[in-house]
This record gives structure tokens, C-alpha cells and sequence, in this order.
């Protein structure tokens, strides 16, 4: 049947959509007795409010770690797996409008989660809000599960995980069409050193960003302009602090970004030499792959390796390098650790697992894949394969999930960045994608 996506439905769902991204739904971890903030939990009952005024069933976790709406039945779960958690804004003078109000010009909606991941789970849940309105029996229970710290540890699918049911079959709208199949596995590691009495460093933000910014300021002042006028390193000055500038990217792209904590770092260990600082400027480098670690480190299926420096302290106490690292889904992730551990000691650093999140993998012939596939290439006559990616989502935390959308090939990625915008032209037809799939999935 022909599935219809109505004015109206996309009118309520840019609504919804406003009202989501005005909550700066940034981790502030035990604020309020919440787990991951007032903001967070206040998001998510207002989107459980939402889904149960479009006729959802809803629950919400006790302790506030997660809430689900679903309609159907059947003794199969269709899941959806989506986030209202987002990275900070950063800087809001790098932002041309206010990060936590959607702002609408030239048919872009700017503000923080409009492409992550506020923006795809909206389409999702008004696509079937459409086939609802059209009369359509599901045949399975469709579930959108609503998680809470997607951008950190993902504590809230590991307690729904403890608690609900797993789904039969499911999709997280928080990718790249036309679908992924394969993620890198995600490990997160913090290096520990001695501390210095002669530099102090506070650089960087969340794991999964390559930092933009790296500001120093003591006595080298001058001797580290003049070493990065040298090394051709873009930076700005504050009075006697130096800001050294990069190029954000998720951790996934590091190699396209610009770190600015590895450059500073490369201009001040020959000049405050410091087993931290040298670590970084010998070995992390600026390839964003980690080769001087590694050397390379690449597989079929998912690509090469990523390696992103994502934060450094330095204080008199102690000194720490914050790692993100986005492993081939066939290496090993234990020859590696061991890789790193080894390196690290070298520099009088000792090495911390924070988090690790296995590989996805989903055969490319599954019901589930070539279902997904067969609606986006009738929807778009797009044919490009299925993909693999260094990203992490949702779709990793149950099996024979994967991620499905919404961001399309060649539309700008602007997640994890200032001015994070989506198309909404884009959302829409994302929207009517999502609606034929939940349809043949559930039906």
C-alpha cells in the first residue's frame, strides 16, 4: 500500500523536534539525584509525554535511566534504538545561533541534536506515528527505546539490558544511510603519568570528539608561538594565553580532523621535555590512526583503525591522556591493548581501560539487511552498498540490530560540531523511508 506522510504529520513532528532541542540534554552526571542530569531526565519524560500523546504505551525506568514507547503486538519485538543525550556545545561564540533553540533558515534546522540524534529518532516515531493514522495492524510490537547516555558509557542500555526485553530484530536511526552493518569495536582508555611542577594542561572535551582547542599559558609563551608559527600550526592569542586551533571531527574521522592537543603537545615537549608530552609528540602523532603505536591496522569489512587524542591534564599531582580508539571489527582488540601498554610504559605512563563496546556485525544477506536495503534503494534508485563504520550506536547493544539512517551520502555531517544542523527536505524523506521499513518489518 501506498504510505502517506501528511502535512500535518510533519508539522507535529518539526514541533516535538523545537521542543526537544530547547533541553540542553548534556551529561551532568547525579544532578538533582537524576543520573545523568536534570536536563536529561526532564528530555525524556517530555518524550515519553509525546510518544503517549500519539497513542504509544510508555514506561520510564524508576531510577531515570531509560523510558520506552511501543504500539503493536505479537510475540516479536521490533526495536528502535535512539538517544536524547548530546555533547556539550562547546564555545557558543563558534555557533551562529543559540545550540539548544532550533533555528529554521533556508529550509536547515540548527541546534544541538537536530542530527544527533534528536532529529533521526523524531522521524522514526512520526513515520509510524503515519501508519498509525493510516489504519496499519502490526503484526510485532514496535519499540522505541529511548536511551539517556549514548555520548558517554552507555549505562542506560546496559540497565535496560539487565531489566527488558531484548528485540527480535531493531535499527538505530543514528548513521549513514543506506545502512550499516559493520561498527568498530570502541575502547576508551585513560594513560596516567607523573605530574610536573613546571606546566599545567586542562585540554579537551568528551572521548569521541577530536579537540579544536588547546590553550596554554606560562613562561614558554613566546617560545611556544614561535614554535608553532614553525610548524605552520594555526593559533590565536589571549593576552599570555596561546589557543591552539584545530578541526574538530568525531573520534570515528580523527585522521580528517585537526587535533589541536597532539600539535601543542609536538611544540612543547622539546621545550619543557616531559614523558606525557613526549608520548604524544613521538608516538600519538597528528595521523589520527595511531601508527606509531600500531603501525597499520585495517580489515575488509570495517577499514583502518582510528586513534583520537581527545583530552590531556597536566597539574603537579598527576598527568593523564584521554584515548578514543575505533578498532577493525576483525583485529584484536587484546594484541592491541598489549601494543599500547607496552608504548605507554616506555613514557612512565600506565594504561586504564574506561570503556569498551564490542563489534557489530550483521551478515549483509539477513532478512533484516536486505529488507532495510531493498525500501532505500526502491525509495531513493540509490544502489551504494551497505557500510561499515567507526561510529557506535545503539544497534551494537542487542543482536541483529543495525544502523539505519538518517544522515544521507553526500549531505554535510555536522554532528559532535558548532552549528549542528539538519536538511529538514532530508528528515523528511528519511521519515518516509523509515515508515515503509517499520511497515514490511512489522507487518
Amino acid at each position: 500500500m501506498k504510505i502517506n506522510i501528511t502535512n500535518q504529520v510533519k508539522d507535529e513532528f518539526l514541533t516535538s523536534l523545537k521542543t526537544l532541542i530547547s533541553y540542553p540534554s548534556v551529561l551532568n552526571e547525579g544532578e538533582n539525584g537524576t543520573p545523568f542530569g536534570q536536563a536529561i531526565q526532564d528530555v525524556l519524560e517530555k518524550t515519553l509525554e509525546i510518544c503517549h500523546g500519539l497513542g504509544f504505551t510508555t514506561y520510564l525506568d524508576p531510577k531515570g535511566y531509560y523510558g520506552y514507547a511501543e504500539t503493536g503486538q505479537g510475540a516479536e519485538l521490533l526495536a528502535v534504538l535512539c538517544h536524547l543525550d548530546v555533547v556539550p556545545s562547546g564555545d557558543k561564540a563558534d555557533w551562529q545561533t543559540p545550540p539548544f533553540e532550533a533555528s529554521i533558515k533556508e529550509g536547515i534546522l540548527y541546534g544541538r541534536g537536530a542530527q544527533d540524534d534528536k532529529g533521526p529518532s523524531l522521524a522514526v516515531l512520526y513515520a509510524v506515528k503515519s501508519l498509525l493514522d493510516q489504519g496499519i495492524q502490526f503484526k510485532k510490537r514496535v519499540r522505541f527505546i529511548f536511551g539517556t547516555d549514548e555520548e558517554t558509557l552507555w549505562r542506560c542500555m546496559a540497565r535496560y539490558n539487565t531489566f527488558e526485553e531484548t528485540a527480535s530484530m531493531g535499527f538505530a536511526p543514528d548513521s549513514s544511510f543506506p545502512l550499516t552493518y559493520a561498527e568498530k569495536g570502541l575502547l576508551q582508555v585513560k594513560l596516567h603519568g607523573p605530574g610536573s611542577d613546571h606546566i599545567k594542561l586542562d585540554i579537551g572535551g568528551a572521548f569521541n570528539v577530536v579537540p579544536d582547542k588547546a590553550s596554554y599559558q606560562g613562561p614558554l609563551h613566546e617560545a611556544v608561538c614561535r614554535g608553532l608559527t614553525e610548524a605552520g600550526y594555526d593559533y590565536q592569542t589571549a593576552g599570555q594565553t596561546v589557543i591552539v586551533l584545530g578541526v574538530p571531527k568525531h573520534a570515528k574521522d580523527a585522521s580528517q580532523g585537526v587535533n589541536a592537543a597532539t600539535r601543542l603537545a609536538s611544540v612543547l615537549a622539546p621545550l619543557q621535555p616531559h614523558p606525557t608530552l613526549h608520548f604524544l609528540a613521538d608516538k600519538a602523532g597528528q595521523d589520527g590512526r595511531g601508527l606509531g603505536i600500531f603501525g597499520e591496522v585495517t580489515d575488509e569489512p570495517s577499514g583502518s583503525l582510528s586513534f583520537n587524542v581527545a583530552g590531556l591534564t597536566i597539574n603537579p599531582d598527576c598527568s593523564e591522556i584521554r584515548i578514543d580508539i575505533r578498532i577493525p571489527v576483525l583485529a584484536d582488540k587484546e594484541k592491541l591493548v598489549a601494543q599500547l601498554t607496552r608504548c605507554a610504559k616506555d613514557y612512565q605512563l600506565n594504561y586504564q581501560e574506561f570503556d569498551y563496546l564490542a563489534p557489530l556485525y550483521v551478515a549483509r544477506d539477513s532478512q533484516l539487511v536486505t529488507t532495510l536495503m531493498q525500501v532505500y534503494q526502491e525509495k531513493t534508485g540509490d544502489k551504494t552498498p551497505p557500510l561499515s563504520s567507526g561510529g557506535a550506536t545503539f544497534a551494537r547493544t542487542m543482536p541483529n540490530c543495525v544502523a539505519f539512517g538518517a544522515l544521507f551520502p553526500g549531505a554535510q555531517q555536522t554532528e559532535h560540531q558548532a552549528n549542528e544542523a539538519a536538511v529538514l527536505d532530508d528528515l523528511y524523506r528519511a521519515m518516509d523511508i523509515y515508515a515503509e521499513a517499520v511497515y514490511r518489518l512489522a507487518t
